[in-house]
Formats: C-alpha cells, sequence, structure tokens
C-alpha cells in the first residue's frame, strides 16, 4: 500500500516560502560579514585620504580603487567558496571571479568612457557555484587516482577547473550582471526621482520582524550601496535597511507608555539595539503586539525621506547597524544630516508608538516571552540579547543545564551532546552539565534544551520554561557557538565565573563495534538500503531481533539521522528498545557517497542501546568526525583493524 502526502495548505506554503528566503538570506550574510572588517576598512581609508576626505593623501587613496574593485570581491567570492567546500573551494570561487571582475571594470570591454561596477553580485554568485561544481567533479574520481597521483590530480584538476569557470564568468555571466545592474540602479533612481524611497521601509520594516532582511541588505541593498558610494563616495541604501533610529523610538515608546515586563526590559533592548547594533531585540516587541510595526515603518519613511532631503549617506554599511557605526562611516559635512535622519525616525517610530499604546485597550503588552520563542521558532535559532531580556521571567539565572533531546534519545543525542558538551566545558564551564534524553522524558527544569530543528516544538510544549536552540547539523551547527555565548552572558550576569577544570576525553569502549560488523566497501546504496545494510549487521551479531531494523526505518521517517560532516547514525524509535539484546554498533563505508535526504553520507554507523555503554563510544565518534585528520584516516582504512584503532577500540600494535 502507498501512501501519499497531504497537501499543503497555502499557510503551510507561506512559512516554507519564508523559511527558504531566510536561508538564502542567511547564506548570503555569511559570505558579507565575515568580510565586513574590510569592507569597513576601505570605508575608513576612503572616508580620510581621498582627495575630498577629512585628511587626503594621495599615495594612501591608490588604495581605494583595487580594494573596492578586486579585493573585496575576491575576499567574497573566497568566503562563498569556502562554505561550500572549505579551504578547496574558497580557492577555486576566488579565482573563478576574476572573469567576472575583469568584465565589469576593465576598459576593454567597457569601451571609451565606460565606468565600472564593484562586482558584489558576481562573487556571491561565482564563488559558492565553482566550490558546488568542484565538489561534484571531485566526487567522480574520488578513490580512482593511483596512490602518489592524488596531489597531482586535485591541483590540475582545481586549476583547469577554476580557470575555466573564470573564462565562463567573464563571457556569459558578466553581460548578464551589467544588464542586471542597470536596471537595479535605474530602479533606485526611479524612486529618487519620484520621491518614493521612503516607502521601501513598507516593505523593509516587516521583513526584518521576519528575518527576511539578510536576503534584502546583503542581497541587493550593500551591493546596490557600494557601487553607488564608489561611484558618488555615499550612498543612502545602507540606511534604508541599518537605519537603528525606528527600533529606538519603538523601544521608547515601551520604556514609557508599556506595562508589565516589556515595560522594565525595554531601556535594556533600547541600549542593546541603539549602540549594540542587534536589532533584533525589537523583534519581539513587534511580534507581541503585531500593531506595533506601524511604528517602525513610519519612523522608517522618517528617516529615509530626511536622508534623501538633506542629501547625505553612508561611505560603506554599518555593520552591526550602530549609532556608532553609522557615524564611523558618515563623510565629512554629513553628521548633521545623519543625525537629524536617525534621530528623526526614532521620534516619529516613538510618537506612532506611543499612540498605538495609549489607545490600546488590553490591560498588559502581551506576551513577551511567547513573542521571543516565536521569534526564535521563526529565526530557527536562539536570541542571545533576546533571552538576556527576557531571562527574569523564564526563571532565568546562570545556567546549570543542558539537555540534546531526540526522538528516541540514544544516538542523535547522544552525538550532538558530546559535542555541544566538549564546547561548552572547553569554554571554561565545566559545572554546567550537557546531556542527551529522549524528548518524552524531558522534564521541565533545564535552562536550555536543544532539539534538531523538526523537533523543536514538541521539546518547547515539554519544556515552556527552558531556551530552546534549534539545529540542524549535529556535528559541526553553528548554534553550539551561541550557546557558549549564551551560557556565558547569562553566567555573566547571574556574576559566576567558569569553573577551571579540564574535561576527560572520552575513553573507548571496548567490544561494541565488533570486526564482523565493519564493513569498508559498502557498494552502491539509497539511503534505505544503507539502513537495512547497517541493521542487518546488528542483526547478525546478535545485538537486536530482526524487528530492529523496521524501527529503524521508521525513525528516519521523522527525523533525520545524517549528523553532517560525511556521518549518519540510523537507530530505531524509543520503543524499539524492547527489541535490543545488548548494546552494540555496526560500521558500514560508502568510499563513493550516498544521498542522505539531501546531504552526503559516506560513514554509516548504526546504533542499538540497552542503557549508557554506548555513550563513550558515541563521544568518541564525535570526537572523530570533528577532525578532518581522523576522518581521513577512515576514508584510507584498509582493513577492521583500521577502523576500530581510529575509534578507540584497540591500540595500535
Amino acid at each position: 500500500m502507498t501512501t501519499t502526502a497531504a497537501p499543503e495548505t497555502p499557510a503551510r506554503q507561506r512559512v516554507s516560502a519564508r523559511v527558504h528566503v531566510q536561508r538564502v538570506g542567511t547564506f548570503l550574510s555569511n559570505m558579507i560579514m565575515p568580510n565586513i572588517g574590510a569592507i569597513i576598512a576601505w570605508g575608513l581609508i576612503t572616508a580620510f585620504f581621498i582627495p575630498d576626505g577629512w585628511i587626503p593623501n594621495e599615495k594612501i587613496a591608490t588604495m581605494v580603487g583595487p580594494t573596492i574593485y578586486y579585493l573585496l570581491p575576491i575576499l567574497i567570492a573566497y568566503t562563498g567558496g569556502k562554505l561550500v567546500y572549505e579551504t578547496r573551494g574558497g580557492v577555486v570561487g576566488a579565482m573563478s571571479v576574476m572573469g567576472v571582475i575583469m568584465a565589469t571594470s576593465d576598459p576593454i570591454f567597457l569601451g571609451d568612457g565606460g565606468t565600472g561596477s564593484p562586482m558584489f553580485l558576481g562573487a556571491m554568485i561565482m564563488g559558492p557555484l565553482t566550490a558546488w561544481g568542484m565538489k561534484r567533479l571531485d566526487a567522480l574520481w574520488s578513490h580512482r587516482i593511483k596512490p602518489g597521483f592524488e596531489m597531482l590530480v586535485n591541483n590540475f584538476s582545481a586549476g583547469i577547473f577554476a580557470g575555466l569557470m573564470a573564462i565562463a564568468s567573464m563571457f556569459l555571466l558578466a553581460p548578464v550582471l551589467r544588464k542586471v545592474i542597470e536596471w537595479l540602479g535605474d530602479a533606485v533612481n526611479f524612486l529618487v526621482d519620484h520621491d518614493l524611497l521612503p516607502f521601501t521601509s513598507v516593505f523593509i520594516e516587516p521583513a526584518k520582524v521576519l528575518f527576511l532582511n539578510n536576503a534584502i541588505n546583503h542581497g541587493v541593498l550593500t551591493p546596490l550601496g557600494i557601487q553607488e558610494a564608489a561611484d558618488k563616495g555615499q550612498s543612502v541604501l545602507f540606511l534604508l535597511e541599518a537605519n537603528p533610529g525606528p527600533g529606538l523610538g519603538l523601544l521608547m515608546a515601551y520604556t514609557v507608555f508599556g506595562r508589565g515586563i516589556a515595560k522594565a526590559s525595554a531601556p535594556g533592548a533600547a541600549v542593546i539595539q541603539f549602540f549594540g547594533g542587534i536589532h533584533e531585540v525589537y523583534f519581539p516587541y513587534v511580534l507581541m503586539k503585531p500593531k506595533m510595526i506601524l511604528a517602525t515603518i513610519a519612523g522608517g519613511m522618517t528617516g529615509v525621506f530626511l536622508l534623501t532631503l538633506f542629501d547625505v549617506g553612508l561611505r560603506a554599511p554599518a555593520a552591526p547597524g550602530s549609532i556608532i557605526a553609522v557615524y564611523a562611516q558618515t563623510p565629512g559635512g554629513d553628521f548633521a544630516g545623519i543625525t537629524v535622519g536617525v534621530f528623526g525616525a526614532a521620534l516619529v517610530s516613538f510618537l506612532v508608538g506611543a499612540l498605538l499604546l495609549k489607545t490600546d485597550k488590553s490591560t498588559d503588552d502581551g506576551d513577551l516571552v511567547g513573542a521571543t520563542g516565536a521569534m526564535e521558532s521563526m529565526k530557527g535559532k536562539s536570541s542571545v540579547a533576546s533571552a538576556i531580556l527576557t531571562s527574569n521571567a523564564v526563571g532565568a539565572g546562570r545556567v546549570r543545564s543542558i539537555v540534546f533531546a531526540c526522538d528516541a534519545g540514544m544516538g542523535s543525542s547522544a552525538m550532538g551532546a558530546s559535542v555541544l558538551r566538549k564546547k561548552v566545558h572547553d569554554a571554561g564551564f565545566t559545572d554546567v552539565t550537557v546531556v542527551n534524553q529522549a524528548i518524552s522524558n524531558l522534564r521541565d527544569d533545564h535552562d536550555i534544551v536543544v532539539t534538531h530543528e523538526d523537533l523543536t516544538e514538541r521539546a518547547r510544549q515539554q519544556t515552556p520554561s527552558a531556551v530552546h536552540v534549534s539545529v540542524e547539523n549535529f556535528m559541526a551547527s553553528p548554534r553550539y557557538d551561541e550557546v557558549v555565548e549564551l551560557v556565558r552572558a547569562r553566567n555573566a550576569i547571574a556574576g559566576t565565573a567558569p569553573a577551571a577544570a579540564d574535561e576527560p576525553e572520552p575513553d573507548s569502549a571496548g567490544g561494541l563495534l565488533a570486526e564482523e560488523s565493519i564493513v569498508l566497501d559498502g557498494g552502491t546504496a539509497t539511503r534505505d538500503d544503507a539502513i537495512t545494510r547497517a541493521g542487518e549487521l546488528l542483526v547478525a551479531a546478535g545485538a537486536v531481533d530482526a524487528a530492529y531494523v523496521a524501527a529503524m526505518h521508521e525513525r528516519e521517517g521523522s527525523v533525520s539521522t545524517a549528523m553532517g560532516n560525511l556521518l549518519a547514525i540510523p537507530h530505531g524509535t524509543n520503543e524499539a528498545k524492547a527489541g535490543v539484546q545488548r548494546t552494540a554498533l555496526s560500521f558500514v563505508r560508502y568510499p563513493d557517497g550516498i544521498d542522505w535526504n539531501g546531504r552526503e553520507v559516506k560513514y554509516v554507523v548504526a546504533v542499538a542501546a540497552l542503557g549508557n555503554e554506548h555513550l563513550k563510544l558515541m563521544a568518541r565518534l564525535a570526537q572523530v568526525f570533528t577532525d578532518p585528520d581522523q576522518v581521513r584516516r577512515l576514508d584510507t582504512a584498509n582493513s577492521p583493524l583500521d577502523v576500530l584503532e581510529v575509534l578507540g577500540e584497540v591500540q595500535p600494535v
């Protein structure tokens, strides 16, 4: 019998579309943000040393053009490539963007009187695209290269492919981008010429609250703003989204006319937002009273109107959107106009927000904690700043316990807890416990609960008082670093310092993984084939009964067991533990890789557990698969003993 998935409702489709846009925006942001320091350096050098700068210097100013046309796009392309395929992807991505850079800046292509364009858009396309292509090509001949020729093949394949992509970007992508930039520039000029630019706030302010700002800011406004700044010395586009005035006005309205938790926390939020540049701290104040978005829209429109009226802008992006960063990128002579634009936006946002709060008939300002949770759910991760602001409401203070929860509480959560525990303890917080549990066993006495993104809502119902963090990649999630920062912030507020103790390294757990349960070449397989193969090895070892294999497939149907870093650890459901005779693991390597719900997996480690006997080996697995050198040892293992040696099961002879 076959089953078909229920059709998506329009509401689900809207949420799915928003999530996809958020992910695109996050990826774009991850290319731009690591290079903001270089962009700011260019902006400061421009502000100080160009002929009409604060202290002109002809020699220093020679860096301005090459930096904006060559260095910054190459850095962005390298970063985008590295995100896709580590350093190898970064190198080929950086090389490939040279073609589109030259075709949009060199007089040979532009002709007499032509003006170049800083190729940020080309960098954000070519970097990831070339890295992705290199990754696919490497997979074609992986494990087929004769020993001793690996370096030769790797270097020449990268060089040839990067060169071809550079030529392709020069003659295929560059003409398209020149036309796109021309259209976008005409669109901006149309809005400016017809005094319509302030109306962009109608879209930008709601987009910020829905975390679509990265896609707008880093995908459109920053590239166009940098091009305009290169031509005119400044751009108002840098302040369409980053102006801290609207958020300041909203929070001050809550400070004066709010009630309860919102009134008490708004002043602290205003300081963080205005001086720290973390705009997301005001998002929950909008989400708990959606009509308050009118205040930020009115403030945003006012700010843009005043900035265009005074004909002012910034030389480079203000990142983060702090008043300090704004003033740092303000050209000499424009401080008055920038100040009027920022504080005018704040004043109007305050007045509209005050009116909305004063005419509100409700007895309180709503559920700030619930709004923060909704914000974190939309964002897909915990908000450190908002968690601090609402800490009194959720019984916060210092963090004492973190739990990593999954459906069965065996493989996925044990692996994630091992990685997270090491990060937390390496940061010095060895008194903070990090454990793994099944969601059904959660109690509402944990400070932080970490789950796969598909399980967060279930966990939130079990532990409504905890801060919830969603992850997708168990082995290398950036959310883990944010958890560490949350612990650091919360424990600092509580006046507790990190403990000075070392976390012992995980030991081996001899006997759980037998030589007979290790397969070094699984051949060609699908995800389901791999699950069955790994489960049958457990059955053959006498560790589980045959029904456990079906439970492994059932578990995979609810939440993927792909951990990231080429590893999957399929295991049965919580209910299937009755079919486990003893704790054991099996190991199957797939040299060519298999598609596991859209992720590449080469190593499948099946888990059957009675109690906690497997946890030490799971910790060892986590340690191995976060270490590229150890993964390479598994990749070149020629016998089961080689695998056991890497996993710490046996000592080398």
